[in-house]
C-alpha cells in the first residue's frame, strides 16, 4: 500500500520544529538582510531609568514585528536578534548573536536580583532556549514566536515554569 503525506501534516511538522528551536540555534544565513545595526554610544547600565527609557524606546520601534527564526529585521526577529539588536544600537554592547552564545556572556545574576537591563533566558525545551531583556517590575520585553516582539510577565505561568537564568552584561 501506498502511503501519502498531506501538506497538512508537513506544515504541522514544521512548525513543531521551528517552534520547539525557539530562537536557540544558528540562524540561517540566508534569512538576515541588513547588517548589524549602528553601534550606539555606551550607556552606563547603572542608570536604571536612562536603560529602561532606551529600551521601552527600542520596543516602542519593534512592537508587533512579527517573529520570525533567523529572522534579524523588522519583517521578522528572533528573540536573540532582538536582544543582540537593543544592545547594539540602545546601550552601546556588542553582544554575540545566539542565544547559546549570549547565555556565555556576561555575570549570572539571581532572579530575585534583576536589574533592568540585565538578560533573561528561558528553557522552552529540552535542548532550546529563549530569551529576553528585563525591564522592571517582573516584565521583560522580547520577540515571542506567538505575539511577535511584545512585552510579558516572569510571573506567567508558562515563563515562571520555564525560567532558566539570567545575566548582566558590562
Amino acid at each position: 500500500m501506498k502511503k501519502t503525506v498531506s501538506l497538512s501534516g508537513l506544515l504541522l511538522a514544521s512548525f513543531i520544529v521551528v517552534f520547539l528551536t525557539g530562537c536557540s540555534g544558528t540562524p540561517n544565513k540566508q534569512v538576515r538582510t541588513t547588517s548589524l545595526a549602528k553601534l550606539a554610544k555606551p550607556v552606563d547600565l547603572s542608570q536604571t531609568h536612562r536603560v529602561k527609557s532606551l529600551i521601552l524606546s527600542q520596543y516602542n520601534q519593534w512592537k508587533g514585528t512579527p517573529y520570525q527564526y533567523g529572522g534579524t529585521t523588522k519583517d521578522g526577529v528572533d528573540c536573540s536578534a532582538f536582544v543582540q539588536n537593543t544592545y547594539r544600537s540602545k546601550l552601546g554592547l556588542s553582544i554575540p548573536r545566539t542565544t547559546r552564545t549570549q547565555i556565555k556572556q556576561g555575570v549570572k545574576v539571581a532572579k530575585h536580583n534583576l536589574k533592568v537591563g540585565d538578560i533573561v533566558f528561558f528553557k522552552t525545551g529540552k535542548t532550546s532556549l529563549h530569551n529576553g531583556i528585563y525591564i522592571g517590575k517582573s516584565q521583560f520585553v522580547h520577540a515571542s514566536s506567538s505575539k511577535g516582539v511584545t512585552i510579558s510577565s516572569l510571573d506567567n505561568v508558562y515563563w515562571k515554569q520555564n525560567y532558566y537564568l539570567s545575566k548582566r552584561m558590562y
